[in-house]
């Protein structure tokens, strides 16, 4: 169990940074300091207060990065209740059925999801309200809930007849053993599980960034991932708020022009994200200028290409604002040419590795000491690994892992807990991969999406992918086992084709020879049979890995 306690680091970072900003929203330019967000999280203990919730009770949260979605979150765990933060890209019955699964008692939402709310189907939810200014939208009958919130600044002000002052900020002891947040996954094989996980999980995780020093008191922080999502929410927002620094929040994964152009009016101090948006910075803004006129011959003369790099690396870092110290990158593999590029550059990044069911961090790696192709060293020693191989060293086994970021176990769901998490506490991730002897993780794939060849090897078609998502008008690719033969689905770059002036009807010959090219770099038994046309993007989870599950 960890020493610290995040309830208790809250309550002095918002103490000791009143004046600070903390939270911004970047559309409305609304801004709260930490003593203005502290404000607002007593007044919602009174509401909570008001509605009878107890420890423990469960409070649903869906909607847009924003300011009071932050504030709805930190106001639940302190007051020690569990926050169910839900993923605004999942279906509608899917958003009904987690309410209901989770038998929370109230809710908060964008104003836009009321409206796939089946409200009659939820007979736990007392009240439900805005996350536009905290106004009830629903109450069960026999409540007088929305009176009480028209009225709240008077509540308020009884309570804290001199003034809410630094003091004030005093919040409830909760164990670090205790159920704080209960998330549930997006996942890849189409089955949404509710993952408890401890204050003490979340401890774990905002600890080892505060000693990392990814964040620091007053640096700047653009969240663009979902919070809802265990990778945003510890890096983008637990984290940060432990230490003062200022978020602004973006409200989802905007185009990437958009986002570029808040990197530059953010500036932000450490850049996290996912491998797809570095890999189409790459792709579309810097490789296109080294395959053409002069800098295409330049790059291959020594000292010249040195000289040419360090501008590249400037301008890329520039691409993600000018201050940012390095760049995060997690939730998927990075693509390995687009990682080969950036190391040959000496960009400072490094991909990280975890899952929802830790919270999500089990491995990372400052950026100076990151090893190509790894994801990471194992967060020792909150956290151990070990390889289910004979020789994890060179055949790769399942990763176990074990410590202070585990979760719980699976909301409701004894069966599939029992199914993952060993008496002993070792959590079965579901990943292949090998390791050295430092505790470096490289990952080869998923369990799940191994596949079998004709004469019993394995195959990886992540490893294959990789390859094929190199090649010329290539978006994405997906590797399918058809009838015993390996069929690779593309879903073209028709940006690309289009900037090169190619015919779409012509996509299937350049296919076929990029079938050539691929097959003469896999073993013989990883060859693919061919090359189907795709015509639309793949279904992705919230962190941007493929839906395979609807493919195969």
């Amino acid at each position: 169990m960890m020493q610290e306690n995040l309830i208790k680091l809250y309550e002095n970072s918002f103490r000791d940074n009143g004046e600070l900003p903390a939270l911004t929203d970047y559309f409305k330019g609304e801004t709260f300091s930490y003593h203005d967000m502290a404000r607002e999280i007593a007044k919602l203990h009174l509401l909570f207060q008001e509605c009878g919730i107890s420890k423990g009770d469960k409070i649903a949260l869906i909607g847009r990065n924003n300011p009071r979605w932050v504030i709805t979150y930190i106001a639940t765990i302190t007051y020690g209740a569990v926050i169910v933060p839900i993923l605004q890209d999942f279906p509608a019955n899917d958003v009904n059925h987690i309410i209901k699964h989770s038998d929370s008692r109230l809710l908060f939402l964008g104003d836009n999801f009321w409206d796939i709310i089946h409200e009659d189907e939820q007979p736990a939810i007392m009240a439900a309200f805005s996350l536009t200014d905290f106004h009830c939208m629903y109450e069960q009958e026999g409540h007088s809930i929305t009176d009480y919130m028209t009225d709240i600044e008077r509540h308020f002000n009884e309570r804290y007849p001199q003034g809410f002052k630094g003091d004030n900020i005093q919040y409830a002891d909760i164990p670090n053993g205790e159920l704080c947040l209960l998330n549930y996954t997006s996942g890849t094989t189409g089955f949404s599980k509710g993952v408890m996980l401890s204050v003490n999980n979340l401890t774990g995780n905002v600890v080892f960034v505060m000693k990392h020093k990814i964040h620091a008191r007053g640096s700047r922080v653009l969240s663009f991932l979902p919070l809802a999502h265990a990778y945003g929410c510890a890096i983008d927002m637990l984290a940060p708020l432990a230490v003062g620094a200022h978020i602004t929040l973006l409200g989802r994964m905007p185009a990437p022009k958009i986002l570029v152009e808040a990197m530059a009016n953010v500036k932000p101090n450490v850049v996290v994200t996912v491998p797809l948006l570095v890999e189409k910075i790459v792709r579309k803004q810097v490789f296109p200028k080294l395959s053409n006129g002069v800098a295409k011959f330049a790059v291959k003369i020594p000292g010249v290409n040195t000289k040419i790099y360090a501008d590249i690396r400037e301008k890329l870092i520039n691409v993600f604002g000018g201050a940012m110290s390095h760049v995060i990158i997690g939730g998927a593999p990075l693509n390995s040419e687009v990682e080969d590029f950036l190391v040959k550059i000496k960009f400072p990044f490094c991909v990280g590795y975890g899952m929802t069911e830790c919270a999500p961090l089990i491995s990372y790696t400052d950026y100076w000491e990151f090893i190509p192709r790894s994801c990471g060293k194992v967060l020792a020693p909150i956290m151990e690994i070990k390889i289910d191989s004979p020789d994890p060293y060179n055949i790769p086994g399942e990763i176990l892992t074990r410590g202070e970021n585990v979760m719980m176990g699976y909301y409701k769901n004894e069966t599939a807990t029992q199914a993952v998490l060993e008496p002993d506490g070792w959590l079965h991730t579901g990943d292949m991969a090998t390791t050295d002897d430092i505790g470096t993780l490289f990952i080869r794939g998923r369990c799940k999406s191994m596949l079998l060849g004709s004469n019993g090897q394995n195959i990886y078609p992540e490893e294959i992918e990789a390859r094929l998502n190199n090649m010329r008008c290539v978006m994405e690719s997906l590797i399918v086992d058809r009838n015993g033969k390996l069929v690779a689905l593309v879903v073209p770059d028709y940006e690309q084709a289009d900037s090169e002036q190619i015919n779409h009807a012509n996509l299937q010959e350049i296919m076929n020879d990029n079938l050539k090219e691929l097959n003469a770099q896999v073993a013989a038994y990883e060859r693919v049979a061919e090359i189907v046309l795709y015509p639309t993007e793949f279904e992705k989870t919230a962190k941007r890995s493929i839906k395979r599950y609807l493919y195969q």
